[in-house]
């Protein structure tokens, strides 16, 4: 696992800059031509860029971490286990990816627009490029994360801890729960707050209805199994 981060991190490296420049664009597109982002620490200009290119380093390589883990694991586990996880695995990986995707391409151009567009008069917007990498890196996990709502419905259901008549009962809960996640990460606009409360409800629902699916596969397994027995 450490080797593919490392290689990948040293042949990023070079292009540090610009990959920076790159995840800086929601913000630069929208700061005042008179206005730039600034490194306030001496060091900055060149660790910054740098500690962003090993975090993408770790993100680009986790199809490839979490594959090192499965290989170590999978000899202990049963093939019903194994059909359990491996889908689990990909399906996690690939949205978090999309959440990360829809934190960059839909909401940080929002939020930095509303932003710099309230600024008072005489105030300049000049945001140093530590605190902005830390401020997205924050925003690629909170989205990453949120976006990881099928997944863990599924989970649920499959252990038993809930069902999945049990879960739509509570969906107006989770509708609200939705729009104050989406108020808390987002500017205060209505429009940034549906944007992310929506996919969030519509995540949950392809959660419930892929669960549904499962257990009834599971059913017709077990009903199946248990004429064979016969």
């Amino acid at each position: 696992m450490v080797v593919g981060i490392l290689l990948i991190f040293v042949a990023l490296s070079p292009f540090s800059n610009p990959i920076y420049t790159t995840l800086a664009g929601p913000l630069l597109k929208h700061l005042p031509a008179q206005s730039s982002m600034i490194a306030i620490d001496v060091l900055s200009p060149f660790l910054t860029p740098l500690k962003f290119t090993l975090i993408l380093s770790v993100f680009l390589t986790i199809p490839w971490t979490l594959y090192q883990v499965w290989a170590f694991v999978a000899p202990g586990l049963y093939q019903r286990e194994k059909r359990l996880i491996l889908p689990v695995l990909l399906s996690s990986i690939l949205l978090f990816y999309c959440g990360m995707a829809f934190a960059y391409f839909v909401i940080m151009p929002l939020f930095f627009a509303f932003l710099t567009g309230t600024a008072p008069q005489g105030v300049a917007v000049m945001t140093d490029i530590n605190h902005y990498l830390d401020f997205v890196l924050t925003m690629f996990f909170a989205f990453g994360v949120a976006f990881e709502v099928p997944v863990a419905t599924v989970i649920l259901v499959l252990i038993g801890v809930i069902t999945p008549d049990a879960l739509a009962a509570k969906r107006p809960y989770v509708i609200v729960g939705a729009f104050i996640v989406g108020m808390l990460l987002t500017p205060p606009d209505v429009i940034s707050q549906t944007l992310l409360a929506l996919p969030m409800w519509l995540l949950f629902e392809a959660g419930v209805f892929i669960a549904r699916l499962l257990l009834r596969r599971r059913s017709a397994e077990a009903a199946t199994q248990s004429l064979s027995e016969r």
